[in-house]
């Protein structure tokens, strides 16, 4: 495929995610995330009286979101801007209050496919992986300069790699590494045996940790929900999509707090009463994408779904449904 290939407009879970979305009836909606507009385009289509505000770093994902939501001109509003900038944006539109936002987090379908954005490791193209196009550095330079141990820690945190060092290892041997289909091959030829035969790519875990370390995408997530939810009104709503365990536990442990679920108050004393929490979860553990979706749309398979709300009165705000 070429760098024309369209966004595709294929929203991981869009029924659930507006099944969430069905109380909000009016008011901002942020789509931290917009991409294509896929998700965009179905809350516009089934709530009349929401305006959105769609976020993205890929001028190329911005283009593409503004012509499938064309026939929502009037509603929308889209920044080149990266989603920990979330409240100083949204400060300069001179919006305080949102009723409804929406993470969608990870890399598109477009991203993967186009070989020269250098994120896949089944079409060979440049050794990218920026969202950004603009930002100052890609996986190139990563695989180029790091160390071992470096290299290794990468692997292993961003990527859950089991062999991360074998792989590292084989990297520096192998070095200058300029192109995804050659970092393909360093990667499945350093795995073991046994490990090439396992269902999917060698190299997924390795392009995963990568892409992540390349986009800074850790290191900005909790700031952006903590905003996020700073800005919600009474009664608004959010869900998070993640497609990664180390994302999942970020995005798990932030809501929590802000849910007051991770309080710890010593036996015997009564719980707190200085602050409300300021969210509730509409539910205690994530959902995943049913086995119709699944068929229709393999790359769904690794999302796993957060939702919550702001509640229109601070009791019974740590609660949340079965």
């Amino acid at each position: 495929m070429n760098d024309r290939t369209e966004f595709s407009h294929i929203p991981v879970m869009v029924d659930e995610v507006l099944e969430i979305f069905e109380p909000v009836t009016g008011g901002v909606v942020v789509d931290a995330t917009v991409g294509g507009g896929g998700h965009a385009g179905a809350l516009l289509d089934a709530h009349d009286a929401i305006v959105l505000v769609g976020f993205d770093q890929d001028p190329a994902a911005l283009a593409a979101a503004e012509e499938h939501l064309r026939r929502h001109r009037s509603r929308i509003t889209l920044l080149r801007s990266r989603f920990d900038r979330l409240g100083a944006e949204l400060d300069a539109l001179g919006i305080t209050e949102i009723a409804g936002v929406l993470f969608d987090l990870g890399v598109s379908s477009h991203q993967l496919d186009v070989a020269g954005r250098g994120f896949s490791f089944r079409n060979d193209g440049p050794l990218d992986m920026r969202m950004d196009p603009d930002s100052d550095t890609n996986a190139a330079d990563l695989v180029n300069a790091l160390d071992e141990t470096e290299l290794a820690r990468i692997l292993s945190d961003l990527g859950d790699e089991r062999h991360a060092r074998r792989i590292a290892r084989a990297i520096i041997a192998n070095r200058p590494v300029h192109t995804t289909g050659r970092l393909a091959e360093i990667v499945a030829e350093a795995m073991p045996a046994a490990s090439r035969r396992s269902p999917g790519h060698p190299a997924r875990r390795t392009f995963q940790a990568l892409r992540i370390a390349v986009n800074a995408e850790l290191d900005v997530l909790g700031s952006a929900i903590d905003q996020s939810i700073d800005r919600l009104g009474p009664g608004g709503r959010g869900v998070v999509l993640s497609y990664h365990s180390g994302e999942d536990r970020i995005v798990k442990r932030r809501l929590r707090t802000a849910a007051g679920l991770d309080r710890i108050v010593p036996k015997g004393l009564p719980e707190p009463t200085d602050s409300a929490p300021a969210i509730r979860l509409l539910r205690r553990s994530g959902r995943t994408p049913s086995q119709v979706e699944l068929d229709r749309n393999p790359r769904a398979k690794a999302a796993r779904l957060r939702s919550f709300e702001r509640p229109p009165t601070a009791s019974n705000a740590s609660e949340a449904t079965s």
